[in-house]
């Protein structure tokens, strides 16, 4: 970007607001540059929010020109909600999210692009649109931005708690509790950089987390329950159940395939054998999401089913149950 000196006209803008302009990038992107400091104003770094006075010099290291690496790709998406502003998605169970080492096609993103394309610098560049995340074994609602400002709103609502997020998930046995918070900090396994663990707040970068579990049905060797998210580190539910000793069914990582109780008899051990052996994740899907419209501010809310091998578990269980 050549030095461009402000005139009447951009005086009180915003150095992010005006690189943005004048490059033809978003502004999410533009913060991005001047967080970098390949922004100066009169000579030095600037700030993303300094207001820029008649007179001053801009100057701005360009981005690349080169296409953006995630590449549009036409894979149906369950929409449960589109505006100009938001995207709400029924992700299945074994899409990932976001391009990734070793998934760099048929991620939620590609999907996401495929059908809405002008998404591209929308929060991160690999990423965008996207507000938060699902594993990729987990199904349900995520939302996505469409514009700068969604995006921000979002993000905000994410991280005041004041988005909610509720999941679904089968656990092995039942806990000695109706309802109770999980208040443990989650950060890399010490042993193994692909898990996570509880671990003390700030050890080894780990982080607060906090979980709301509600024990909703009774299932015979399993629980049905509620979990909500009031904070989002990777894995936390699936840490979490874990870590109070009943992990949801299903989940190959922090599973560890406990074993059906004896007593059911061949018969009914073996149809719920088959049920969990059915399952193509683990039991927890995302079926609720609570915001507020991040331009008009209304309230929002959203809810989708588990999906059918997880609902066939279910039904076995309440069958078996009987």
């Amino acid at each position: 970007m050549p030095d461009f000196v402000i005139g009447e006209l951009d005086a009180d803008t915003r150095t992010d607001v005006l690189v943005a302009r004048v490059l033809g990038i978003s502004r999410s992107r533009a913060a991005r540059l001047v967080a970098q400091g390949k922004v100066q104003v009169n000579g030095r770094p600037a700030k993303p929010g300094t207001q820029l006075r008649c007179g001053d010099t801009v100057s701005a290291d360009a981005p690349s020109k080169t296409p953006a690496s995630v590449a549009a790709e036409p894979i149906q998406l369950d929409i449960i909600y589109e505006d100009d502003d938001l995207l709400v998605v029924n992700k299945p169970s074994g899409m990932v999210v976001h391009p990734a080492p070793g998934h760099h096609t048929g991620t939620l993103v590609n999907a996401v692009l495929g059908h809405a394309g002008d998404l591209e610098g929308v929060g991160d560049e690999t990423r965008p649109g996207i507000v938060h995340r699902l594993d990729r074994d987990t199904s349900g609602l995520i939302a996505v931005a469409k514009s700068d400002d969604a995006h921000r709103a979002l993000q905000a609502q994410i991280r005041s708690r004041s988005a909610r997020r509720d999941y679904l998930a089968v656990l092995w046995g039942r806990p000695p509790f109706t309802t109770a918070t999980v208040d443990a900090a989650i950060g890399r396994h010490p042993g193994d950089r692909k898990r996570m663990s509880v671990l003390p707040d700030g050890t080894r970068g780990s982080r607060p987390a906090i979980t709301q579990i509600t024990v909703a049905e009774d299932l015979g060797p399993f629980c049905l329950a509620h979990a909500r998210l009031l904070t989002g580190r990777t894995h936390q539910i699936r840490v979490h159940c874990a870590y109070i000793g009943h992990p949801v069914v299903g989940d190959p990582v922090y599973g560890r395939a406990p074993r059906l109780p004896d007593g059911l008899g061949p018969s009914r051990g073996r149809r719920l054998a088959e049920a969990v052996a059915g399952l193509q994740g683990q039991a927890l899907h995302a079926w609720r999401l609570a915001i507020s419209h991040p331009r008009t501010g209304e309230p929002l809310q959203f809810e989708a089913g588990p999906p059918p091998d997880m609902q066939k578990l279910i039904d076995v269980l309440r069958a078996e149950r009987t």
